[in-house]
């Protein structure tokens, strides 16, 4: 199948952030009392909205907390995350993710990213992204979190393409079961990858270059 654009998720696909949400989340627990707050539990927050990642830690709370008092607590963890991504820069950025983006765009191929993160414009500047992409849909422009598929359908919109024109890229069930549900085509890296409902399973963010031939 001939693809006319790929729609890559951010987080764990185009740039490994993951280590610095734990640490956010886990310093967010700590702060209001959840000391075993752990990775098994951080796993539950992938792919998933920033409102919906707190309330796996509040799960863990024998605190009730109002609606405002939620969101002050999401921000703080956002805080204390945007603190840590100041640490990144280009050198971040794995030699072979940009060697295939920009092979990607010499086949021709139009790219977007499409991420539940409200970060996503900041990561991507610092690293060394902020004007590479066609078009950006993320936590800033959609109001429905993956399994939803809400967001890579912004993104093909924004790139004037059809689902079934693009391939999405993701390392997350959530974002596999996202694209499936949109109509779109799924390759699928890391836990992903051995997800039944990927498209196509990659070991290598190179594989891209096989599969949109």
């Amino acid at each position: 199948m001939k693809f006319k654009g790929v729609i890559f998720d951010l987080d764990g696909v185009i740039c490994s952030t993951d280590e610095y949400h734990f640490l956010a989340w886990k310093a967010l627990a700590d702060l209001i009392g959840v000391t075993d707050f752990s990775r098994e539990d951080n796993k539950l927050q992938r792919g998933v909205s920033r409102m919906e990642s707190l309330e796996v830690v509040l799960r863990k709370s024998d605190k009730t907390y109002t609606d405002e008092q939620k969101i002050a607590l999401a921000e703080t963890k956002n805080d204390i995350y945007k603190n840590m991504l100041e640490k990144m820069s280009e050198k971040d950025l794995d030699g072979e993710v940009l060697s295939t983006l920009n092979k990607l765009r010499a086949n021709g191929l139009k790219l977007a990213i499409g991420s539940s993160s409200k970060n996503t414009p900041f990561i991507l500047e610092r690293l060394g992204l902020g004007l590479f992409f066609d078009a950006v849909a993320d936590g800033n422009c959609v109001t429905k979190s993956k399994p939803d598929p809400e967001v890579f359908l912004k993104a093909a919109e924004y790139l004037s393409l059809n689902p079934e024109d693009c391939l999405v890229v993701e390392d997350a069930v959530a974002g596999v079961q996202a694209g499936v549900a949109g109509g779109f085509k799924v390759a699928g890296i890391g836990e992903a990858s051995k997800y039944e409902k990927t498209t196509y399973p990659i070991a290598s963010f190179s594989d891209l270059l096989k599969i949109t031939k």
